[in-house]
């Protein structure tokens, strides 16, 4: 299965509005029925400069394409990760997985 990027500002505003949360220890992960999949990642300035948050960046979305495929039906989803020492992708990999069994997705 394919994912588009979330793009547009309005997009990301209304899934903070109206879209569940999930928590788990490295991200939040926020989701809504959508008519394609669509992924977005939300990394302030906390996390570091630019290249400590592109590196979270590159991680996250390597872990979500690895689940995306067991994801049934079609959601837009904005991962927010948490601040910590070190980010590693067996973590984000790991935590999206639970995630995605526990919303049975």
């Amino acid at each position: 299965m394919r994912y588009y990027k979330l793009k547009k500002q309005a997009d990301f505003d209304k899934l903070f509005k109206k879209g569940k949360r999930l928590f788990s220890s490295s991200v939040t992960v926020i989701y809504a029925p959508s008519k394609q999949t669509t992924m977005g990642i939300s990394v302030g300035k906390r996390h570091g400069k630019s290249v400590q948050r592109n590196r979270i960046k590159r991680l996250i979305r390597e872990a979500f394409r690895r689940e995306v495929e067991t994801i049934k039906g079609t959601y837009a989803f904005v991962i927010i990760p948490k601040v910590a020492e070190e980010y590693h992708f067996a973590t984000f990999q790991d935590d999206l997985r639970c995630i995605l069994k526990k919303a049975q997705l």
